[in-house]
């Protein structure tokens, strides 16, 4: 169900990770404000600022190169890495076990919306250790080209991916943070690759 008490800024950009916004449809002001039901003006405003966090590009949906998705990935894992080393310090053992449940689910069985779900809890939970809001909001403004990886990733079922988390985790509930740092970073290479392929050669 739709939460109406989002601002149009929110539901446009949920709408554009959700993929319930077109990539090769025009995203107009008159056509956005029928849509949501709302004037021009908070449209207007809401545009500037997905352009601000790469979401919208010349009115369509940004996509990026292959090499902007490399180089997209290269903050991911800045950010990513930089986490799971404060998580090594700061995480209790409640932490460990609510990262250890987002484990806990069967990629070849499990609903996709729901792996995909788990899957973003699992690195969201991870970033969430760094406890910096400028980091954390970096790391928002590449929702969309995340969540389009992970839903390739998924989607084609990538092997080990689920097995790659857990293995972190148990490297990080050992204490050993480098280890933990290591996997986490070959992780995301993998899930580049493997998503750059599809999403190269899928059509």
């Amino acid at each position: 169900m739709e939460n109406l008490n989002l601002t149009i800024y929110q539901r446009i950009r949920n709408d554009i990770i959700d993929g319930n916004l077109k990539r090769n449809e025009k995203l107009t002001e008159s056509k956005l404000a029928k849509k949501y039901n709302v004037s021009r003006t908070p449209i207007r405003e809401a545009l500037k600022q997905l352009e601000l966090e790469y979401f919208v590009r010349d009115s369509y949906i940004f996509t990026p190169t292959k090499e902007e998705y490399r180089q997209i990935f290269e903050m991911r894992i800045l950010l990513e890495t930089f986490a799971i080393k404060k998580a090594g310090i700061v995480y209790t053992k409640k932490d460990f076990e609510e990262l250890n449940q987002y484990t806990q689910i069967d990629i070849d069985k499990d609903d996709e919306q729901e792996i995909i779900r788990v899957n973003d809890q699992f690195h969201q939970k991870i970033m969430k250790a760094t406890n910096n809001q400028f980091i954390l909001e970096t790391y928002q403004k590449y929702r969309s080209f995340i969540y389009l990886f992970s839903q390739t990733v998924i989607n084609k079922r990538r092997p080990n991916l689920i097995e790659e988390h857990k293995e972190i985790v148990v490297e990080l509930a050992k204490g050993n943070v480098q280890n933990a740092t290591n996997l986490l970073e070959d992780h995301l290479k993998k899930d580049l690759e493997f998503s750059l392929y599809y999403l190269e050669f899928k059509k």
